[in-house]
């Protein structure tokens, strides 16, 4: 880990957390010398990959802010590293950490294909929206040697099943053709999340998603194969990136995106303390004007847990980017959500045997 001139600890190169935070659930923690020079033992946080063995890959959506029925992750941690990212927090579950661990410990659901087979062939499965993904982001880098999300999108192909992917990466379009077949039965929609278009920007914010120029050139590749692709200028943050939303909406637009949708960031937990590190390294000047108006969105706190609130914020500030969005999206064309998928067309296939309708 680097240190700037002024003292504040820098991420490692392509990280975008500068530390490791407690875990909540965990009584010993591990802290580094102050003493030491920073040059001196510098740790490492090369990516592991550790397998998951996972025995389900759907977890059923009851919130009414979200628009599916089921969330399918075939990995945990992200290797993207965004600073913000409120998914973090889950990674105490596992014993990790919000921070490097979140991004340097990746567990791989090897089998998900083979376990999204088996329940979606079972009687008592009930068709609905599958999300890829909701607390991951299933074109992570390693997902071009692994293909698990690939695996998965063949099953949900071959059974119809309706999926709405949501990614920052450019990979997605490598799948064009399994995404195509959805779509010419209604059920696919893929959303390419655009932060900034800045690339400087992009490249500490969300050091190893693919830059803006490529998630734009992956939405127009997906829109003209006939797949209903939006963007998801997600997350906004007030004071940082939030002037650039009528720009990403305009820019996706001109590349093929039919619709959109947007969020306000929140930073649960760690994941504020991660975003703090953040600012410290990259945005010291602005740190404190950035948190308050992150309150002001979230009735004086960083989160909100309250459906809706959560994704769009409340109070004044949160209104006006509601009305702005509302309103840019009108003048573009871009209907505001995500497109109705429907189950009529999913067919119950056997392992092994031919379809059955």
């Amino acid at each position: 880990m680097t240190t700037e001139p002024s003292g504040t600890p820098m991420p490692p190169r392509g990280r975008g957390a500068g530390c490791n935070p407690p875990n909540r659930f965990e009584t010993l923690r591990i802290e580094a010398d102050p003493t030491a020079h920073p040059d001196d033992d510098a740790p490492r946080h090369p990516t592991v990959y550790l397998r998951d063995d996972t025995q389900s890959v759907l977890s059923p959506n009851d919130a009414d802010d979200l628009s599916f029925d089921y969330g399918l992750n075939p990995y945990r941690g992200c290797e993207h590293g965004c600073a913000y990212c409120y998914a973090r927090i889950y990674h105490e579950y596992l014993g990790f950490s919000a921070g490097i661990d979140f991004e340097a410990k990746i567990l791989v659901k090897q089998d998900a294909p083979a376990l999204l087979e088996r329940e979606l062939a079972r009687p008592r499965y009930r068709p609905g929206v599958i999300s890829l993904s909701g607390v991951t982001d299933c074109y992570q880098p390693v997902e071009r040697r692994l293909r698990i999300t690939r695996g998965c999108l063949e099953l949900l192909a071959r059974f119809r099943n309706p999926v709405v992917v949501i990614t920052k990466n450019a990979l997605v379009a490598r799948d064009v053709d399994v995404l195509a077949d959805l779509a010419r039965h209604g059920a696919a929609a893929v959303y390419l999340s655009i932060t900034t278009l800045d690339p400087d920007l992009a490249r500490i914010l969300e050091p190893r998603a693919s830059s803006p120029r490529a998630r734009l050139a992956a939405i127009r590749m997906l829109a003209d194969a006939g797949i209903p692709t939006g963007v998801s200028a997600a997350p906004m943050i007030p004071g940082l990136n939030d002037s650039e939303l009528p720009s990403i909406l305009a820019r996706a637009a001109d590349h093929g995106a039919s619709f959109a949708s947007y969020s306000l960031v929140r930073l649960p937990g760690a994941v504020a303390d991660v975003f703090a590190g953040w600012l410290d390294a990259h945005r010291p000047m602005a740190k404190e004007k950035i948190l308050n108006r992150i309150r002001a969105t979230h009735d004086g706190r960083l989160n909100s847990a309250a459906a809706v609130a959560r994704m769009r914020g409340s109070g004044e500030a949160a209104a006006a980017w509601k009305a702005l969005f509302a309103a840019t999206c009108r003048r573009l064309g871009l209907a505001q959500g995500t497109p109705k998928l429907g189950c009529g067309m999913f067919r119950r296939v056997m392992p092994g045997q031919d379809e059955l309708f």
